[in-house]
């Protein structure tokens, strides 16, 4: 099946601008080739979002690329130490990717904040947040990254 990546891009930043956080934004835009329906992939990555619960830790789209890997590059078995191998490559390989492009993959450092936070409650999603906010470009460079990566394994 080919992968269609700039509609991929456009689902993923979509999503982010119809409220999903930054990595449920990521994974929704790939979860139907991967077997997941839509409400177990916005579950599974939601705590993600924000750094990782709002703590402005690894950017959200960097664990949605890392969770979106573990079904691309399964290592389900603890000892099968290739699969884990290739599985955490995998992941490095999309992070360094998207630190290449972005220049970071640390949420505080992406969106210029002096420090990591400990206030969980999720911004209001306005037009002034989504002004300023570059996150629905960094949701498409992840999910470009993804759409890039799955096209060359056709």
């Amino acid at each position: 099946m080919k992968i269609d990546i700039e509609a991929r891009v456009e689902a993923a930043r979509n999503n982010f601008l119809s409220g999903y956080n930054c990595a449920q934004s990521v994974v929704l835009a790939y979860n139907d080739l991967l077997g997941m329906d839509d409400r177990l992939a916005a579950t599974v990555s939601a705590s993600f979002g924000g750094g990782m619960g709002r703590m402005r830790e690894v950017c959200g789209t960097v664990s949605g690329m890392s969770l979106l890997a573990g079904f691309i590059s399964p290592a389900v078995d603890p000892t099968n130490m290739s699969q884990r191998k290739a599985n955490y490559a995998l992941v490095q390989n999309f992070a360094e990717s998207f630190r290449r492009e972005n220049g970071a993959i640390v949420c505080r450092e992406l969106l210029g904040l002096p420090a990591a936070s400990s206030e969980p409650q999720p911004s209001e999603r306005t037009a002034e947040y989504y002004r300023r906010r570059p996150c629905a470009d960094y949701v498409a460079s992840a999910a470009r990254i993804v759409g890039e990566y799955l096209a060359a394994q056709e």
